[in-house]
């Protein structure tokens, strides 16, 4: 079975998916430019700006709904986070650091997008963070709270 950790991960990184989706989704310049250039890679091809005046819509639509099979997988994955996790802090700072590097790599991929270093020590500052809540074990109930909790 998998650990909180791992379901935390997995979670950030549909999180990062479903944003890529939307922005892919709701710009439809974005789509129609990669239409566009799929389409210069094949020479053979007449006519290509003629079919991605057509073909961005359902390319969209798709988008559209791989945004929202995204958010429903990553929400369940992050509820299992949550019940598998040692606490709820360390199962919401894993998802949160994991969404942020897979933000942060698919916007290269995807967009050239470049970063600044206030946001590469704003994503050290959550690894941190991160490395801290992970590193710290679990308080031990003492025998009193334990009887209580039951």
């Amino acid at each position: 079975m998998f650990s909180g950790s791992l379901y935390a991960f997995l979670a950030g990184l549909l999180g990062a998916t479903a944003s890529l989706s939307a922005k892919l989704s709701l710009g439809a310049a974005y789509m129609k430019e990669i239409c566009e250039s799929w389409l210069r890679e094949w020479p053979e091809t007449q006519g290509g700006s003629a079919v991605c005046d057509w073909l961005h819509i359902p390319l969209r639509l798709l988008c559209g709904g791989l945004l929202l099979t995204c958010n429903a997988i990553m929400w369940t994955l992050f509820s299992k986070a949550l019940r598998h996790s040692s606490s709820s802090a360390t199962a919401t700072v894993t998802t949160t650091a994991s969404s942020f590097i897979s933000s942060g790599i698919l916007g290269r991929l995807f967009f050239a997008e470049t970063h600044t270093p206030l946001w590469w020590a704003g994503i050290s500052l959550t690894l941190c963070g991160l490395l801290l809540l992970h590193g710290a074990t679990p308080e031990k109930l003492s025998q009193e709270e334990d009887k209580k909790d039951k």
